[in-house]
């Protein structure tokens, strides 16, 4: 699949820069992907598309105040960005770091009240870096210095109600560097009518890294490797999509991330782990029915997997088709169910 393939207009204007007052009142374009027809609903009639017996399979991770400032001992300033800690048990986290020039192993950058953490190690790919906390704990240090780091596309500083407006009703497991954003339109009304039109809830958790949106780069689709992020599908998830399974219902996946952890277990029988699973245009899906998502960037890898779901042309329609009806597209932006 070449690059081009990927690719759309999306007028600037369309990309939400803030979330409306109401989460379950934003806009869900319905695609039944057999038929291709198109439906223009809200989100907060989301039960009346769905059928007794379907399982909803949630991402409830929580997103990390993950973007902390610090000083090189030259006075430099270094943006850093938490993306997970490292398996070994130092206490070391790998980072995402942007200076206007580049650190040095063993460089130590100052915190706002004189501490300082130190770089340990530089991975030679993507320049990522371990840092350590010598003196404590960089959980600590993040619930001190931690920002919460909105997609670089919201062209705005970040505001107080975020830490509240970027987190799913339902944000348990904290670890995500950025939200499971279809999930972000769910409210308690929602989830009551889901209940009673007898549709079940599962969740699992996929710790969104910068790996979801690091731009596919190359020409060709097929070409690109995407980084590692961890999940995990408890018994309870486990046991929930087998019965749906012997019943009869449908596996809906709310999210990009949900469809890549259940796709991975599919793949590999393994609940936990990490998983690179990169879904494009040719996948055959062995557990998701249908999927609930926001719309997404062109070039990137969450929108080959939604149209490996639906296909190439059919997303690309629906898609000119949520443009013209104006629609508000990206993580605060409006919903899209596939079915």
């Amino acid at each position: 699949m070449k690059l081009s393939e990927l690719d759309y207009e999306l007028p600037p204007e369309l990309i939400a820069q803030h979330p409306l007052a109401e989460r379950d009142q934003a806009r869900m374009l319905v695609l039944d992907r057999r038929a291709r027809t198109l439906e223009h609903s809200r989100f907060y009639k989301l039960s009346g598309h769905l059928r007794e017996g379907d399982l909803i399979v949630l991402n409830d991770t929580r997103v990390l105040a993950a973007r902390l400032y610090a000083r090189k001992e030259s006075g430099g300033r270094v943006e850093l960005l938490f993306v997970r800690p490292v398996t070994d048990p130092s206490g070391g986290w790998l980072a995402l770091a942007r200076a206007h020039r580049g650190l040095a192993q063993g460089a130590r950058l100052i915190l706002g009240d004189g501490r300082a953490l130190r770089v340990a190690a530089i991975s030679q790919e993507h320049r990522p870096i371990i840092v350590r906390d010598d003196g404590g704990s960089l959980e600590a240090v993040l619930r001190e210095f931690g920002m919460l780091a909105l997609p670089h596309y919201i062209r705005r500083e970040v505001a107080a109600a975020d830490s509240d407006d970027y987190q799913t009703v339902y944000a348990d497991t904290p670890g995500a560097i950025a939200a499971p954003t279809a999930g972000l339109h769910f409210t308690d009304r929602v989830f009551g009518e889901l209940a009673d039109a007898g549709i079940r809830v599962a969740r699992i958790t996929l710790h969104i890294g910068p790996g979801t949106f690091a731009p596919v780069r190359g020409a060709s689709v097929e070409g690109h490797s995407m980084e590692a992020e961890w999940f995990t599908i408890g018994a309870s998830a486990r046991d929930a999509i087998g019965h749906t399974r012997r019943m009869g219902g449908r596996i809906v996946a709310v999210g990009t991330s949900s469809v890549r952890a259940l796709e991975s277990w599919a793949i590999t029988g393994e609940p936990e782990g990490f998983t690179g699973l990169f879904i494009f245009p040719g996948f055959r899906f062995r557990m998701v029915d249908a999927m609930i998502t926001n719309f997404h960037m062109p070039r990137t890898t969450v929108l080959a997997l939604v149209m490996a779901l639906a296909g190439r042309e059919t997303i690309l329609d629906a898609y000119a088709e949520a443009i013209r009806r104006r629609y508000r597209f990206l993580s605060y932006g409006d919903a899209m169910l596939i079915l």
